[in-house]
């Protein structure tokens, strides 16, 4: 397809999943009213971030692909609908615990699942206490309207991870996030970083790129929101604040990014004889 219509959701969550999963629930319900057909909820929706610290009790909240409340019900949601939906979800597989993405199509199927590369440590966002890094590498899946990529919260700050994913193939990335407030600083404002590094990512490699991020206060962590879609020149094709609460909806055209995509020749121009160091270890 030539266009397609696509939704990041901007929302807010309790301590209780169920009624998590239901106002997600809503708002996919909303955004495919609109006529998306990929719709992208925010990183971990089926709770509070709960990274902010270390403990061991919440290991409990995770469940494998097969049976996590979140997955089962997008994928319920996603039959019914006819439409896509990348899910978060906190996974355990035997031993190990990871933060990863099932990749639902419009049957309500898992295409697969991605689990998360970079895996971020600091204060209040104590991600390595909890997650294995991802052993699947990076995921691109076709869908019936286009090729898509995900990359999870941390993974949108890595050009790499977009450029590989767009040498995969991928023609439109998505991102869903948990991010906001600094612990140790008050008054330090990443929201523009954030935005500003996945625009990068659309203009490096000609593609719209969907970022969803939760918004609202979780016991003195503040997550800034910021929400947004951008064509392939990075532009904003719809975009919120860092209260806004629902879906982001937007239209992209895959035919016009790939005819900028071979015009501009940044893949034609690539020297990867050159780029060993980036593998290397430091």
């Amino acid at each position: 397809m030539t266009k397609v219509t696509v939704a990041a959701l901007q929302l807010s969550f309790t301590d209780d999943i169920h009624e998590n999963i239901a106002r997600v629930e809503t708002h996919v319900r909303k955004a495919a009213a609109r006529g998306a057909k990929i719709i992208l909820p925010p990183e971990l929706f089926e709770g509070p971030y709960f990274c902010r610290v270390e403990d061991e009790a919440l290991f409990s909240n995770a469940q494998p692909v097969e049976s996590h409340p979140a997955v089962l019900a997008m994928r319920r949601l996603a039959k019914e609908l006819e439409i896509y939906i990348p899910t978060s979800f906190f996974e355990r597989d035997g031993q190990h615990y990871y933060n990863s993405l099932a990749m639902i199509d419009d049957a309500g199927e898992i295409m697969g699942v991605y689990r998360k590369s970079h895996i971020p440590d600091g204060p209040g966002y104590e991600e390595k206490y909890y997650f294995r890094p991802g052993n699947t590498g990076f995921k691109v899946w076709e869908t019936k309207y286009g090729t898509i990529g995900v990359g999870i919260c941390w993974d949108q700050w890595y050009p790499e991870s977009a450029r590989v994913m767009a040498l995969m193939g991928a023609e439109m990335l998505f991102y869903p996030t948990a991010i906001g407030s600094e612990p140790y600083d008050a008054d330090l404002d990443t929201s523009r970083m954030w935005r500003r590094a996945m625009l990068g990512h659309a203009v490096s490699n000609c593609m719209p790129v969907i970022a969803a991020n939760r918004i609202g206060d979780e016991e003195g962590q503040r997550f800034y929101g910021h929400s947004f879609i951008t064509d392939e020149w990075g532009d904003y094709l719809a975009d919120v604040g860092d209260q806004e609460y629902g879906a982001v909806v937007a239209t992209v055209d895959l035919d016009a990014a790939r005819t900028h995509r071979a015009g501009m020749g940044f893949f034609r121009d690539r020297r990867p004889e050159l780029y060993g160091r980036i593998a290397q270890d430091i």
